[in-house]
């Protein structure tokens, strides 16, 4: 099984939703940009977060057991894959990618 590259590309924070919608909250998500995690035997990295990885496992298995090319060819690199995690104020896409 391959080792999976899990890296955080971008934090962003729709502020206007936040307040129309959200109650207040003092912490929210502790990813960095440029933050990188590895995947091994396709277990959750330890410091991911749980709502993310809930997001990109079915993609990090795949990746994992070798297979790729995910929706006919979306990736320029088809060993991998752009995932956003699902809080929709405050979404983070990473990059997740075979290793060699």
């Amino acid at each position: 099984m391959k080792k999976i590259k899990i890296t955080v590309i971008r934090k962003i924070h729709h502020s206007d939703l936040s307040a129309q919608y959200e109650n207040p909250i003092e912490h929210a998500c502790d990813m960095c940009e440029g933050q990188t995690f590895i995947s091994v035997d396709n277990q959750k990295p330890k410091g991911l977060c749980e709502s993310a990885w809930l997001s990109m496992q079915p993609f990090v298995m795949t990746l994992a057991h070798s297979g790729g090319n995910f929706y006919d060819g979306w990736m320029k690199n088809p060993h991998s894959a752009m995932i956003s995690c699902n809080d929709g104020f405050r979404p983070v896409s990473f990059l997740i990618e075979t290793m060699e």
